[in-house]
C-alpha cells in the first residue's frame, strides 16, 4: 500500500547533540580507507586552518541516517522498515563537520513516490552545531521494495 503523500513536509524535532570526537573521526577515515592527514592529525588540520582534524565528507551519514529513524519509526507513516533498503545519499556542506562539534540534525520528509510497489521516501537532514549555524544537508533516500507475492 503506498505511503499517504500528506506526510511530504513533515518536519521531526531535532536529535540530541552527537559530540564529534577525534577517535570517531579517525576510526570512520580508516574504515573508509581515506588516510588523509586532516582527518587524523591535528596539526595538519591546523596547518590547513581548521582548529582540530575534520571529518570525511560522508562522516555525517551516520548522524543524519539514525536521525532518519524518527521518519522510519512514525507508526502513522506505516513504513514497513524490514524491507528498506538505503538508496542514495547526497551531501550539501557549508564547512567540514569537525573534531568538538556538538551537531544536531533535523529531519524533514521532502518526498514520496510509489514506483512499481516499492515506496520511495526522501528525508533531507538539516545538521547544525551548537551555535545554531548550519554546517551541512544531508538528502537520504530509504526504498522499501515491495512484498513478494506469495
Amino acid at each position: 500500500m503506498a505511503l499517504d503523500q500528506s506526510f511530504v513536509g513533515r518536519t521531526y524535532p531535532p536529535t540530541d547533540p552527537y559530540e564529534v570526537g577525534r577517535e570517531k573521526i579517525r576510526e570512520f577515515a580508516e574504515a573508509v580507507g581515506d588516510t588523509h592527514p586532516a582527518y587524523i592529525d591535528p596539526e595538519a588540520a591546523k596547518a590547513l586552518g581548521y582548529p582540530d582534524v575534520i571529518a570525511p565528507p560522508t562522516f555525517v551519514f551516520s548522524i543524519t541516517f539514525k536521525a532518519a529513524g524518527q521518519v522510519v519509526r512514525d507508526p502513522q507513516l506505516g513504513l514497513d522498515y524490514s524491507r528498506v533498503v538505503h538508496g542514495d545519499q547526497k551531501f550539501a556542506y557549508r564547512r567540514p563537520v569537525r573534531a568538538g562539534d556538538r551537531l544536531t540534525v533535523t529531519s524533514t520528509i521532502e518526498a514520496i513516490k510509489s514506483m512499481a510497489g516499492n515506496d520511495i521516501v526522501d528525508v533531507r537532514g538539516e545538521v547544525q552545531d551548537e551555535a545554531g549555524e548550519h554546517v551541512v544537508t544531508a538528502w537520504t533516500k530509504l526504498v522499501a521494495r515491495a512484498a513478494e507475492e506469495g
